[in-house]
């Protein structure tokens, strides 16, 4: 089994409104790769505590070591608050390459999203109201040290009382198809073939000229 997430994020809702409609294709397409799909709403977007990665269009294997940590809150506003207060305290660790804090709306299984027939779309209890950090280390013993600090033991004797359920997932590899609203080599061409260009060192994959081949309209 293999997992995975996505992330879309919107200049606007007249965007998102186009994306959803030239999104009819992928979404038909998902029952053909796709076992379970949840769509998570985030009006306000995401909080970024610290991100001191230099790429921001990076493809292939992840060059950290990055962990994805989905936790489902309980009810009422403390829990949000305290994950916002303690995201912020544990990223000024000189350690912490990257901080990045997702606090979707709660899902409704009345209303399930996305749009793909013959997905799976139904979520239990403790996936209905996630949370997602996602966090980075140049390496696991950095990773391992930084979990063994006292200021992250004290937020971990906490969780308890915000969090009811949990479940932390090693990132292999990260794709970027988009980035500043254009896209990427990866977003032209396939990951894949991306990450061949990349590899590969095949720079004149990248001219100009090559480049116009994907982009032309007809």
């Amino acid at each position: 089994m293999l997992d995975g997430s996505a992330e879309l994020g919107f200049v606007s809702l007249d965007d998102q409104t186009a994306f959803a409609k030239a999104g009819a294709i992928l979404y038909g397409d998902e029952v053909n790769f796709i076992g379970e799909a949840i769509a998570y709403v985030l009006p306000n977007g995401s909080l970024t505590y610290v991100d001191r990665e230099e790429d921001g269009a990076r493809n292939g294997p992840d060059r950290y070591h990055r962990v994805h940590v989905y936790m489902n809150r309980r009810p009422g506003p403390q829990a949000s608050a305290w994950l916002a207060e303690t995201s912020a305290e544990l990223a000024r660790s000189e350690a912490v390459q990257k901080w990045k804090l997702h606090l979707p709306e709660r899902y409704s299984n009345e209303h399930p999203a996305p749009p793909s027939p013959n997905v799976e779309h139904i979520v239990e209890d403790d996936r209905l109201n996630l949370a997602i950090a996602e966090v980075a280390f140049t390496s696991a013993r950095a990773a391992r040290d930084f979990f063994a600090t006292p200021t992250f033991q004290k937020v971990l004797a906490q969780q308890g009382e915000h969090i009811d359920a949990l479940g932390a997932y090693l990132v292999t590899g990260f794709y970027t198809f988009v980035r500043d609203g254009r896209p990427t080599t990866a977003g032209l061409r396939g990951s894949r073939s991306a990450e061949v260009i990349e590899t590969a060192g095949a720079t004149n994959q990248l001219e100009a000229a090559v480049v116009a081949m994907f982009t032309r309209v007809c």
